[in-house]
């Protein structure tokens, strides 16, 4: 593009501040996460807050404030999520500013890297492989300039764009360079939304969260009819005392309402997002973190992953019959390398190597693309004109040339070799390496991640399968591989002669674990493939050659360091550019999923004997055996806080599939247990104990049977046990006797043993309730297997 006219200026800083002035800015707000008034709404106005707040305001009103004990815990579990999320809001918003795209901006003739926001309406914007098109405009200058904008349209091939044609935002460059002048900013532009969506905060598409929000429908039906008929046999019951008949009625609806559950999900993700910001790891969306934890291929991109991205040439290797000496090379490389305004890592280290193209001028350039493996550049001199290719040899060489030999032995050293050649064709002509001339072969050494060995043993260690996609050399990535101890890596695969249909691919991608000269569309298909065999599938990268494969992948892995398109598709985006952190990602994961599908257990139980309990009193025509006050002691000992602690304890189980199932296994026959065992020493007090405080005796022998049951359920779920979780459930005991022990705590949650023979019967059914839970627990895990 040498030969064109002078490049424009762009606006003048008058210009820009008039436009400032007027309001035409790109000010789309693009934030990373929820607002705070969200995050305030989403915790306090929830349907089961506000059943409960209304149940709280019944109990006002009858007294005792005991009785409403469950409000104030509900006001504490809503400000404790609202300050947890406000804490991963700040990491997230911090994060996503040291992530943020900066469009190269021309203004005064100065090219200037400017935040989106700042972008205003005729500014031009430079472009270059990777860069995203952030707002819409109208190409004027173009040297090669390729965009894809499949994100936008569905159509898969690159656009070659001309200088008058549009370009949309959204779209970003696959190949060239040359600049556009923004027409449509903020709101106006086509694709304004996208970067917004792309980087805010949501809890959607989550197995946990759509798992949650299925059983609570499940609750809220159940819990409908249930109240109803409580509601009535209560005030038919205890008609001569309306206050106790409402207390009771309270105390049945309350327990059925998992309101913890929700809760719990929210923090253990939002501690997720803080404990991973820590190591300057980006979550753009939240079920990213679960996501990855259920993983069990991850397709990673050699180039900045397993190397890093700067590479050494190592070597100049002048064919023979080449009819060039070493310093006529030098030259011509030198001047490839000035022909190319945004070069990648190879052409990068030829710059650094051979500075020096004095003497040649470029006429014309063919950018570097991914598809075609190869550059270009017409040269002139005084006394000559020539084409020049640089690019992979076994592209530009017909097979069964002696020289692929030569290289294939470079390969197998873990070397990245290209092939400097002379074209006989025009660059535009498509068959321009047709009869190429060899020239020389520069020899690059890859500097592999000091990292990446471990992170490798990791997967491997998770039964997580690493395979290795690249464009580059199949042998050599293979080499490379090797050296970091990847399974699979003697036996590389050439991706051009793997099979086309999609389940032969899948049992290729299966059998193998390197794979080379893979093109974009393949790293897609290859995606695609793996996910139809049932796989979830990771795909780490960072060049704009990966973006498609990321978008597709359950879960895309973008290096801060990389391209603005690979940034934008990722979920997750790790700034310190180091595949090391990953390991992290998958454990913070493997902990979120694995505890809280613990403490959903437990607190599903509880509405599960909730429930049954009602029934049972409705059936029978009793009073219900609880007042609020001692379902809210039993919840706060058996689930409330011991959930807390298990919820965000370490856990490296690999996560399951099908939440929903794997809790309600345990929580439907653990809840028919605790309902029977609870119930049947109930009745039997009622025949055993008369007289005035017959009901509150009653009362005590079933709490504390409900008690030593539920104990007994959090005793199963705290397994595997450590010092700590021993620790916790003895705690929770304890609580419990000193509110037996201590007189003005009896008398605050009207709790008092009489007698010997009821208590000991209550502990003789809770030992039965105890084996009946462990035999069902064994029996489940092996008649219902997850």
């Amino acid at each position: 593009m040498s030969e064109a006219s002078p490049p424009a200026a762009g606006l003048t800083s008058n210009e820009v501040a008039e436009r400032i002035n007027r309001g035409e800015v790109n000010d789309v707000p693009v934030r990373s996460s929820r607002s705070t008034r969200d995050i305030v709404r989403a915790n306090v106005f929830t349907r089961f807050n506000a059943i409960i707040g209304v149940l709280f305001l019944i109990i006002l009103i009858v007294g005792p404030i005991q009785d409403g004990l469950f409000g104030f815990v509900i006001i504490a579990n809503t400000a404790i999520g609202i300050v947890q999320e406000l804490r991963a809001k700040k990491t997230l918003d911090s994060l996503a500013v040291i992530g943020e795209a900066r469009p190269t901006v021309r203004r005064d003739g100065t090219a200037t890297p400017v935040a989106t926001g700042e972008i205003v309406l005729g500014d031009l914007i430079e472009l270059g492989p990777g860069d995203k098109c952030v707002v819409d405009g109208e190409v004027l200058e173009a040297d090669g300039l390729e965009i894809d904008e499949s994100l936008l349209t569905g159509e898969a091939d690159p656009v070659l764009k001309q200088p008058g044609d549009r370009v949309m935002s959204g779209s970003f460059v696959v190949a060239g360079s040359g600049a556009f002048t923004a027409t449509k900013v903020g709101r106006e532009a086509y694709a304004a939304q996208l970067a917004e969506e792309a980087s805010r905060f949501t809890l959607v598409h989550s197995e946990l969260r759509t798992g949650i929000s299925q059983i609570l429908k499940y609750v809220t039906w159940m819990m409908a009819p249930t109240a109803i008929g409580l509601i009535i046999s209560q005030s038919v019951i205890e008609d001569r005392d309306w206050r106790e008949a409402v207390r009771r009625m309270v105390a049945g609806i309350v327990p059925m309402v998992p309101e913890g559950l929700v809760l719990l999900t929210s923090v253990a993700f939002a501690i997720g997002v803080i404990r991973l910001g820590r190591k300057q790891c980006l979550v753009q969306e939240l079920p990213a973190i679960e996501g990855l934890a259920r993983v069990d291929v991850v397709c990673l991109d050699k180039t900045g992953t397993l190397t890093e991205g700067g590479m050494d040439v190592s070597e100049l290797r002048v064919l023979p019959g080449a009819r060039a000496d070493e310093t006529y090379v030098r030259r011509v490389l030198g001047a490839l390398g000035e022909s190319d305004p945004r070069p990648n890592a190879s052409l990068q280290a030829i710059i650094d190597a051979y500075p020096d193209g004095s003497g040649w001028r470029c006429t014309d350039s063919l950018p570097f693309s991914s598809a075609r493996k190869y550059s270009g550049a017409t040269l002139v001199t005084e006394n000559s004109n020539s084409n020049w290719l640089l690019g992979a040899p076994d592209v530009l060489l017909p097979s069964g040339d002696p020289t692929l030999t030569e290289i294939d032995d470079l390969n197998a050293k873990g070397l990245r070799v290209l092939l400097l050649a002379r074209a006989d064709r025009a660059l535009a002509d498509p068959r321009v390496t047709e009869d190429v001339r060899p020239t020389a072969l520069v020899v690059l050494e890859q500097r592999l991640r000091s990292d990446a060995a471990d992170t490798l043993r990791y997967f491997a260690e998770q039964n997580v399968s690493a395979k290795v996609i690249s464009g580059d050399n199949a042998v050599s990535v293979g080499a490379v591989a090797g050296k970091l101890a990847l399974p699979g890596a003697d036996a590389p695969v050439d991706a051009r002669r793997l099979p086309a249909e999609r389940d032969a691919m899948a049992g290729e991608l299966d059998r193998g674990a390197v794979f080379g000269r893979v093109t974009p569309q393949q790293k897609r298909d290859m995606v695609a493939a793996l996910q139809s065999r049932g796989h979830t599938v990771a795909m780490t990268g960072d060049g704009v050659n990966d973006v498609l494969a990321l978008k597709d992948a359950d879960i895309g892995v973008s290096m801060g360091s990389g391209s603005e398109a690979t940034r934008a598709v990722a979920q997750i985006v790790l700034l310190n550019n180091s595949f090391a952190t990953l390991p992290s990602v998958v454990a913070e994961g493997r902990r979120v999923i694995g505890n809280i599908t613990r403490v959903a257990t437990l607190f599903l139980t509880k509405t599960v004997y909730s429930v049954l309990l009602a029934v049972l009193v409705v059936c029978t025509r009793v009073p219900y055996p609880f007042l609020p006050r001692h379902l809210t002691l039993l919840s706060t000992l058996t689930i409330g806080v011991p959930a807390f602690f298990l919820a965000l304890a370490p856990n490296k189980e690999r996560a399951q599939p099908h939440f929903v199932r794997r809790v309600m296994r345990y929580a439907i026959p653990s809840g028919v247990i605790a309902a029977a065992a609870t119930f049947a020493v109930y009745l039997l007090a009622r025949h055993y104990y008369a007289g005035a405080g017959a009901l509150g005796a009653e009362t005590s022998v079933a709490t504390l049977t409900l008690f030593l049951t539920s104990m007994w359920v959090l005793a199963i779920i705290a397994r595997p046990y450590t010092w700590w979780r021993v620790a916790l459930v003895l705690a929770m005991g304890a609580g419990f006797v000193i509110v037996l022990l201590t007189p003005w705590l009896q008398s605050f949650f009207a709790l008092r043993l009489v007698g010997a023979t009821m208590p000991w019967a209550a502990v003789a059914v809770a030992g039965l309730a105890a084996v009946a839970l462990e035999f069902t627990w064994r029996w489940v895990s092996r008649r219902f297997p997850a």
